[in-house]
């Protein structure tokens, strides 16, 4: 494993995060992990030296959280060896603050997440989106105050349009607030729509980018054809997937796969190393429910690929209409 900094903060992350949503409770998606199904992987990733983990509030109604919390806890032999991050927004509950980036709101998430993931701190605390229904002066102070109270290290971003973030880095930098040092957003090579905007700005920001969905769902791995075909549990039950990807971009599918054949290696292997060594990536979020996933992801850390090989890569794009904020 290599690590990095997560941007141009000081904190050092492995290169590969590992997305924790694929663990909680089976009875919300049929490929959802539960703890001790998901024990061997996570343990696979520890010993191959990932210490970046990714989890959110809402995965599995904070049931993620409770297993990130055991397993990391179990694996780990201190806090400090590891960097956990967590994510706030989505509803969980019924009420009308349950939601959303309100003070009253991150307040309770904040304290709701350390209990359920068993620790005094995360360090690296993200807005899970954008809400159009608070001040950002009001959500900036609260992450403010989430960081002085030592609730968390660090505060990230993720999917938003590149003029909220700037705006949401202006509020803080105007009062002398916590600013942001990650982005988290949807990025890979189906989807290049991010490096217009948004990641031109986090790297003239030094924000580091940990992009989720980076093999787009199992797309560019071939657990989905064209016409609608599904070769996975989790292919045949993603309707995320359905709404963010057309058969259009298999065109791209197709490139990897050429590229992948020539050098006799999985396609995951060659769509994470190109997204590795894109400018700004500090680390991919992988899910993994099988520990093959990992040796992938893991192995392209340090799978490099030649100019001709991401000209191949590129000449199939098709713009996308915005993918991902909501």
């Amino acid at each position: 494993m290599d690590y990095t900094r997560l941007g141009t903060s000081g904190l050092a992350v492995s290169r590969i995060c590992l997305g924790m949503m694929s663990y909680g409770s089976p009875t919300k998606r049929d490929w959802i992990l539960g703890e001790d199904a998901a024990e061997p992987i996570v343990r696979h990733a520890v010993e191959a030296g990932v210490t970046f983990f990714d989890t959110a509030d809402m995965y599995s109604d904070g049931a993620s959280e409770v297993i990130t919390g055991r397993l990391l806890a179990k694996l780990f032999p201190r806090r400090d060896d590891y960097v956990l991050a967590t994510k706030v927004y989505f509803p969980v509950g019924p009420g009308l603050n349950d939601k959303g980036l309100s003070r009253k709101h991150i307040m309770a998430a904040i304290d709701a997440s350390l209990d359920r993931l068993g620790v005094d701190h995360v360090d690296l605390y993200q807005i899970h989106r954008w809400d159009p229904e608070t001040p950002i002066e009001e959500t900036m102070n609260a992450l403010d105050d989430v960081v002085s109270a030592g609730k968390a290290r660090y505060i990230g971003a993720s999917s938003m349009y590149a003029w909220q973030f700037a705006k949401a880095q202006h509020v803080a930098d105007t009062h002398g607030w916590t600013r942001f040092v990650s982005m988290q957003n949807h990025y890979n090579l189906v989807y290049r729509e991010e490096e217009r905007e948004m990641i031109p700005l986090c790297l003239d920001q030094g924000v580091g980018l940990i992009p989720w969905s980076p093999l787009a769902r199992g797309l560019l791995t071939g657990t989905r054809g064209r016409g609608g075909a599904q070769t996975t549990v989790r292919s045949g039950s993603d309707p995320v997937a359905d709404n963010l990807y057309t058969d259009d971009d298999f065109d791209v599918v197709d490139a990897v796969r050429t590229v992948a054949a020539q050098r006799d290696l999985p396609p995951a292997r060659i769509a994470l190393a190109w997204l590795l060594g894109r400018p700004g990536v500090s680390a991919p979020i992988i899910g993994a429910t099988r520990t093959e996933h990992l040796t992938d992801a893991i192995a392209a850390v340090h799978t490099g690929l030649t100019e001709d090989e991401v000209a191949t890569l590129h000449a199939p794009y098709r713009p996308h209409a915005v993918l991902g904020h909501h």
